[in-house]
């Protein structure tokens, strides 16, 4: 070994390799107030081969089209946070993405990131919903009528009728994060077992559902989607990683 003087400083030699993970390096633009989705992505991104990286972008506890629509102009500074040589990114607020809506969410993202994949959840789950050959659903949401009907509106632009309709009508994003699974295991097995759907949908980030998607959906035999479980499954599309079996649900089956 080499001695050097004080105030001296010798280059150690060193290898480099892809970094954290190995694998794609995927990126997530999750809100501020959001409490839910990193955990759900970890549980079925913990030791596979793939980085998901994080970026908060600013947005306000209460709910409404009005709030959503305000963090456009925060989009491209948030994104910009995000390291270079993402394979995808996902901007994780479904009705946000609908707000402000899908092409203009990819348009911001890429300021910063050019030709880069975006998704977001509710594109995320028409992708999802068409890989499962469903079109009449069941919705539900935790949020207040103002905000769930652009979102409707969107799914029936893309030919997905929505047969029925649920909400703890909230516009607290503290409260939706601490709304028990129980409560929506209740409220997806209500409205799947009323109407004659070929899935539920269960939106909004905030909202656990990963605990239960695989016990409704047996009881049901239909589908269940969540906005989380949908966009972490289109965004692994995205980044070409092949995750068959890594989720919970019907979804990670195909």
């Amino acid at each position: 070994m080499q001695l050097i003087g004080k105030g001296e400083v010798m280059a150690l030699n060193y290898q480099l390799d892809q970094g954290f993970g190995g694998g794609a390096r995927l990126g997530m633009i999750v809100l501020s107030t959001d409490e839910t989705i990193e955990n759900e992505a970890r549980s079925i991104m913990a030791g596979r081969d793939v980085s998901l990286l994080h970026a908060r972008i600013p947005a306000q506890p209460d709910v409404t089209p009005q709030s959503l629509a305000m963090m456009a102009q925060d989009m491209p500074q948030t994104a910009a946070l995000l390291p270079q040589g993402m394979k995808a990114i996902a901007y994780a607020c479904t009705s946000g993405a609908t707000i402000i809506g899908p092409e203009k969410v990819q348009a911001l993202v890429r300021e910063h990131h050019p030709g880069v994949p975006v998704s977001n959840p509710i594109s995320a789950v028409i992708a999802a919903l068409g890989a499962l050959n469903a079109r009449r659903i069941g919705f539900v949401s935790p949020y207040v009528a103002s905000v769930n009907a652009p979102m409707r509106a969107y799914l029936a632009q893309n030919d997905i009728e929505t047969l029925a309709e649920t909400s703890f009508a909230q516009k607290d994003d503290w409260t939706v994060a601490r709304i028990t699974e129980a409560s929506t295991r209740a409220a997806i097995l209500e409205i799947g077992k009323s109407n004659r759907v070929d899935a539920v949908f269960v939106s909004c980030t905030n909202l656990r559902t990963f605990g239960v998607i695989d016990s409704v959906e047996a009881e049901l035999g239909v589908p269940v989607i969540s906005s989380n479980l949908a966009l972490i499954w289109h965004l692994l599309k995205l980044g070409q990683v092949e995750a068959k079996g890594w989720g919970p649900g019907r979804l990670f089956e195909l």
